[in-house]
C-alpha cells in the first residue's frame, strides 16, 4: 500500500521528506554544496533562464530570486538571512 494510501479517509498528513521517500531532499542537497557547487548550480539555472523568452513574467521572478539568492551567498549571513538562502533555494527546485 502507497504512503498516500494509508492515510487516505483518515485526515492525517503524510509528513514522509523527500529524502526518505527515495529521493534526494533539496535542502539537504543545498546543505551538502561547497560555496562553487552552489554559486555553479544558480549559474546554470540562470543560462537556463536566458534561454526562454526574456518578457516572461516567470523569467523575471526566476531571475530576481537567483540574484537573490548569488546576493546572500556573497555576504556573511545572519541566522535569518541564512534560513531565507535555504528557502529560496529549495523552492527553485534546481
Amino acid at each position: 500500500m502507497g504512503s498516500f494510501e494509508q492515510f487516505k479517509g483518515t485526515g492525517q498528513v503524510n509528513d514522509q521528506t523527500m529524502g526518505e521517500a527515495g529521493t534526494i531532499n533539496p535542502r539537504a542537497q543545498w546543505n551538502q554544496m561547497g560555496y562553487e557547487g552552489k554559486t555553479a548550480a544558480i549559474h546554470e539555472e540562470m543560462k537556463r533562464m536566458n534561454r526562454l523568452p526574456a518578457t516572461s513574467s516567470y523569467v523575471t521572478h526566476h531571475m530576481r530570486v537567483l540574484n537573490k539568492i548569488l546576493q546572500l551567498l556573497s555576504i556573511q549571513r545572519t541566522a535569518s538571512q541564512e534560513e531565507e538562502l535555504d528557502l529560496l533555494f529549495s523552492g527553485m527546485s534546481l
